[in-house]
């Protein structure tokens, strides 16, 4: 268990399933430059990120819902989360009647991604809920705004597994003190601290330093 003093923030998961290095330019080097992704991204979670409470039947949305977990160590905010008025198995709401079922529905710009950060991200969510909350939380879902649909995620073992060894990771690192060097991935190109990072240069300057080491140490081989 952590202690609150302790919490990161849960967006890092994210950050850090795209790329260790992203993750310790912003949250160890306090760095950060927005693009045209991070922009629309913004624009797309400022919508969503205005507190407040719906009811529309057996449907009751919570908004810019604050959450925390002293078990993975992170605290951050939901855009949105769902309770569905079920028959058992959910959690009582203090002003509603019946028992109701959480369901985390983060939003994200673009399209859906190949890795797992968005999936982990939420997945988190869903885990600072259940410590909260005291109710299982099997899936949640993921909007996009580039095909405006939902994509539904289940959280089955694998994804818990990735979500806790990636928070004990960022944990790890932030305690470490150290940015991990750059290795160039084919997501640099939309990088917002793509000119921060410098992932191809700094990777040109270390196969160079590489190369007159070793030619060094051949060179002393052979005086000796």
């Amino acid at each position: 268990m952590y202690e609150e003093t302790d919490l990161l923030p849960l967006s890092g998961l994210a950050q850090l399933a795209y790329c260790e290095r992203r993750a310790a330019l912003i949250h160890l080097e306090q760095q950060w430059e927005e693009n045209r992704f991070t922009a629309e991204g913004r624009v797309l979670h400022d919508r969503a990120d205005e507190p407040e409470t719906e009811s529309r039947g057996d449907l009751r949305v919570a908004r810019a819902l604050r959450l925390r977990s002293l078990r993975l160590g992170l605290s951050g905010v939901a855009d949105v989360v769902e309770f569905h008025r079920v028959e058992s198995g959910g959690v009582a709401l203090d002003d509603c009647e019946g028992l109701w079922q959480p369901f985390p529905v983060e939003y994200k710009r673009g399209k859906p991604k190949p890795i797992n950060c968005d999936r982990v991200q939420l997945c988190a969510q869903a885990m600072c809920l259940e410590e909260m909350l005291g109710a299982a939380i099997p899936r949640g879902a993921l909007f996009y705004a580039r095909p405006r649909r939902r994509q539904e995620v289940e959280f089955d073992e694998a994804l818990r597994g990735e979500t806790e060894h990636l928070a004990e990771r960022l944990h790890a690192l932030i305690a470490s003190g150290v940015t991990p060097p750059p290795v160039p991935i084919p997501a640099c190109e939309f990088c917002s601290l793509f000119s921060r990072c410098m992932p191809d240069a700094l990777s040109r300057t270390r196969r160079v330093g590489a190369y007159i080491s070793h030619a060094i140490r051949e060179a002393s081989d052979d005086v000796a």
